[in-house]
C-alpha cells in the first residue's frame, strides 16, 4: 500500500530557502561569534520544527531541505559552543533552588576542556538529533497502513518541536568573550610589580551599595552614623566625589580598574549566568546580549586593584557583594583576591547565597533556602553580622600570622533594596528599616575599628569609605537632583571619606575637600599612597599596555588641588553612551573671553574656579514628564549643585566647547573600545 507520508527531495522554493537560511545562520554564528546569533539560530530551529509538522499535516510530506535547514542551524550552534564555549558545555543544568558550587561540580563549571564541552554539547543536542533521525527514517520507510505512518511521523515531528523547545531552555549560553584580549600586557605588568616594603600601609576599602550622598550624619542624615563619620572626622571628607556610573556593576568595574566601564563591555548590571530552565530568563542570556560580545562580567584580562596589591605581596580579601561575574575568569579569586566571602550577585537576584571562595573554586556556606523564612520569603537579616565576622576573622589572621600588609575590600550589600536589618537593631532609630540597617552596619563598623585598634594597625591602615552610586527607593541625595540609574548629581555624587592616621602629613584630620574626583581615580591614588613600584623602583607603577582613565588624587588630598580640568574631565556615562562631561576651569579663563568680560555674576566674582557640567541629551527625572529630554543643558555646579538652571544661553561658547568635547571623547572610545596601547602590542 502506498504510504501516506512521502520524503520529498525535490528542489522546491520554500524548502530550499529555509535550507539556505539555516546554513547562512550557522555560518554567521561561526564567523561573528556572538551569542545573540546563537539565539537566532535556536529560534530558527524551533520555527523549522513547526514547519516540518505543518508540512506533514498539510502536505503529507517531510521536506529534505527543511530538515537540512534545521540540522545546519543545530550543527552551527554545536560547533560554536564546542570551539568557543566558556564552560564545560552542560548548559542550564544548575539548580536555582540550592545555588551552584563550582568546587562540588568540576565537570559542570569553569572552562572544562574540549572533551567536556564535546560531551556536554552532545548530550544537550542528543534529544533533537534522535528526534530528527527517527523522523527521517520513518518518513522514508514504506508502511502498509497509511494512518499509522501519518501518526508516527506526526508524533515524531511534535517530539522534534518539543526537544527543540527543551534545547532552548537548556542550551549552553556561556561563550568566550569575542573582544580584543589584553592578557600579554596583563601578565607583563603584574610580573613587574615590586614586592611591597615591610611598612607599607594596609588598605580597608569600604563600599556601600545604593547609599546616598546625604546618608551619613556627617553629610546631613537625620539618624546617627558615628563610626562612618569618624573616618571623615579623623581624616578627610569630600563634598564633590563621584561614582563613575550610576548603577552597581559598572561603578565597581571603574573602581577596580581605574577605567570607565565602556572599556570592558561592562556598561550595565551583571546578572547570574545560571539558575534556570526559564526560557531565556535574564539570568541566562542578559549579560552576553546587553553587555555585548559574550561578556559575562569584568573581563579576566582587566588589571584590578586586587591583582596589583596581590602582586605587591599584599594579602587580599573581598567580603560582601561582588557583582562582577559568577564563573571562570570573572570570579573574585580569579581577579586578584586570595579569599572571598559573600555573594556573587545582588540581594534582589536569584539565586542569592553566600559562598566561601579560594583559587576560583567556591562552596556555598549559606544556601538559598537558609536565606528564606518559613513562608519562603527572602530573609537576609543576618548578612551584616556574617560578613562582619568573616572580615574580622580574616584581618585578625593576616595581621597576627603574616608579615605582609592586607588589602581588604568590604563591599556590604546594604542599603540596596530589599533592605533587611538584624533583630537586635530592628526599630533602633524609629525611622524605618533603611535607617535601622545603616545603624546596624555602623555599629559593626565600630566593632571592626576596635579590632584594628586592638591589633595595633588602625593608624597604619588607609580606610576609604564610599558608595557605588546614589539611592534607589529610599535614602537621601542631600538636596541633589535624581538618583540611581540617572547621570544627575543624585545618581553619581556619593559620600567619600578617607582616613590614614600615619599619613606623613599629607593632610590634617577633620579637613574637607571640595574639588571633584571620581571612582576611576582610586586605582592610581592607592598605588601612589601605598608606594607600589615596578621594575625595581619605578614609582606609581600603573598598567602600561592600556589606557587608565583616572588620575591620582594625591594633589587633591594634600591641598584641594583641581585635578579634573578640560584635559581630563569627569565622564557621566550610561548604557554605552556619554551623558555628560564635567570639569573645572579658572574663573579668569572665562572672563578672558570677549563675550563674558563684562559679566558680573556672583559665581564669577566669588569663586577662583568654576565647575561646569554639560548634558547633550538627558532623560527628564520628573516622572510626570518621562517622555521629555533636556537637551544642550549646561550647569554650573559651583553655585547650583541641584542642577536647577540651564546656563547654556548665558555661556553658549562653553556649551559648544563641552558639546564638542563629548563628541571627541565618544569618537575616541568607539575607535579603541578597550583603550589599547598600540605601541605595546605591535
Amino acid at each position: 500500500m502506498k504510504k501516506a507520508i512521502t520524503f520529498d527531495k525535490e528542489k522546491k522554493a520554500l524548502p530550499i530557502i529555509t535550507a539556505i537560511i539555516g546554513i547562512g545562520l550557522a555560518i554567521a554564528l561561526l564567523v561573528l561569534r556572538l551569542n545573540i546569533v546563537a539565539v537566532v539560530n535556536v529560534g530558527f530551529m524551533c520555527i523549522m520544527s513547526a514547519l516540518i509538522f505543518i508540512g506533514i499535516v498539510a502536505k503529507k510530506k517531510v521536506y529534505l531541505f527543511n530538515v537540512i535547514g534545521y540540522c545546519s542551524s543545530a550543527i552551527g550552534i554545536f560547533l560554536y559552543f564546542l570551539i568557543w564555549g566558556a564552560d564545560a558545555g552542560f548548559g542550564a543544568f544548575s539548580s536555582g533552588k540550592t545555588g551552584w558550587a563550582s568546587a562540588d561540580n568540576p565537570l559542570f563549571s569553569g572552562e572544562g576542556s574540549f572533551l567536556t564541552r564535546l560531551g556536554g554539547n552532545i548530550l544537550l543536542l542528543l534529544p533533537c538529533a534522535i528526534a530528527v533521525i527517527a523522523l527521517v527514517l520513518v518518513a522514508k520507510k514504506s508502511f502498509r497502513k497509511a494512518c499509522l505512518h501519518k501518526l508516527l511521523t506526526s508524533v515524531l515531528s511534535i517530539v522534534l518541536a518539543g526537544t527543540s523547545v527543551v534545547y532552548v531552555l537548556t542550551m549552553n549560553l556561556r561563550a568566550e568573550p569575542n573582544v580584543d584580549r589584553l592578557w600579554e600586557g596583563h601578565d607583563d605588568y603584574l610580573d613587574g610589580v615590586d614586592k611591597a616594603k615591610s611598612k607599607s600601609p594596609n588598605v580597608l576599602f569600604i563600599l556601600m551599595d545604593d547609599m546616598g550622598y546625604g546618608d551619613t550624619s556627617l553629610n546631613g542624615a537625620i539618624y546617627e552614623t558615628p563610626n562612618m563619620d569618624r573616618i571623615g572626622e579623623e581624616g578627610l571628607n569630600f563634598d564633590n566625589f563621584y561614582s563613575s556610573y550610576s548603577v552597581c556593576s559598572p561603578a565597581r568595574f571603574a573602581l577596580m580598574t581605574g577605567r570607565y566601564p565602556f572599556r570592558g563591555y561592562a556598561d550595565n548590571v551583571i546578572y547570574p549566568t545560571y539558575d534556570t530552565l526559564s526560557p531565556f530568563a535574564q539570568t541566562r542570556i542578559f549579560n552576553s546580549i546587553e553587555m555585548g560580545n559574550n561578556c559575562d562580567g569584568m573581563l579576566g584580562d582587566e588589571i584590578t586593584l586586587a591583582e596589583t596589591f596581590q602582586a605587591a605581596g599584599y594579602n587580599t580579601g573581598a567580603f560582601g557583594k561582588w557583582h562582577l561575574g559568577d564563573y571562570g575568569e570573572y570570579l573574585p579569586t580569579n581577579q586578584g583576591f586570595d579569599y572571598f566571602y559573600g555573594s556573587h550577585h545582588v540581594n534582589d537576584m536569584a539565586p542569592f547565597y553566600h559562598v566561601s571562595e579560594e583559587n576560583g573554586e567556591y562552596e556555598i556556606v549559606h544556601g538559598v533556602e537558609e536565606l528564606r523564612d518559613e513562608s519562603g520569603k527572602k530573609d537576609q537579616r543576618q548578612l551584616t553580622e556574617w560578613i562582619h565576622e568573616e572580615i574580622t576573622d580574616w584581618i585578625t589572621d593576616k595581621v597576627t600570622e603574616s608579615d605582609e600588609p592586607f588589602f581588604a575590600y568590604y563591599a556590604t550589600p546594604w542599603p540596596h533594596a530589599p533592605v533587611f536589618v538584624g533583630d537586635e537593631f530592628n526599630g533602633e532609630t524609629g525611622m524605618g528599616t533603611y535607617a535601622d540597617c545603616l545603624t546596624e552596619f555602623d555599629y559593626y563598623l565600630g566593632e571592626l575599628f576596635t579590632t584594628l585598634e586592638d591589633l595595633g594597625v588602625m593608624d597604619d591602615t588607609i580606610i576609604v569609605f564610599t558608595s557605588d552610586n546614589g539611592p534607589a527607593l529610599e535614602g537621601s541625595v542631600g538636596g541633589l537632583r535624581g538618583g540611581k540609574y540617572l547621570a544627575y548629581e543624585g545618581g553619581q555624587k556619593v559620600p567619600f571619606m578617607i582616613r590614614w592616621g600615619n599619613n606623613g602629613g599629607l593632610w590634617k584630620e577633620g579637613e574637607e575637600r571640595h574639588n571633584s574626583a571620581t571612582f576611576v581615580d582610586l586605582m592610581p591614588t592607592l598605588v601612589e599612597l601605598c608606594g607600589i613600584t615596578g621594575n625595581g623602583g619605578e614609582k606609581n607603577y600603573l598598567p602600561f599596555d592600556r589606557d587608565i582613565d583616572g588620575v591620582s588624587i594625591v594633589p587633591l588630598l594634600k591641598n584641594d588641588t583641581v585635578i579634573h580640568t578640560k584635559d581630563h574631565p569627569i565622564l557621566h556615562m550610561k548604557r554605552e553612551s556619554l551623558k555628560a562631561v564635567q570639569y573645572t576651569v579658572p574663573t579668569k579663563e572665562i572672563l578672558a573671553k570677549e563675550e563674558y568680560k563684562d559679566y558680573k555674576y556672583d559665581v564669577l566674582t566669588d569663586n577662583e574656579n568654576i565647575t561646569f557640567k554639560y548634558f547633550k541629551r538627558i532623560q527628564n527625572d520628573n516622572s510626570a514628564f518621562f517622555d521629555k529630554y533636556r537637551k544642550n543643558w549646561l550647569h554650573i555646579l559651583s553655585d547650583d549643585r541641584g542642577e536647577n538652571l540651564n546656563r547654556s544661553s548665558v555661556y553658549p561658547t562653553v556649551a559648544e566647547e563641552m558639546n564638542a568635547k563629548m563628541d571627541e571623547i565618544m569618537k575616541n572610545f568607539k575607535s579603541d573600545r578597550r583603550g589599547i596601547n598600540e605601541e605595546y602590542y605591535k
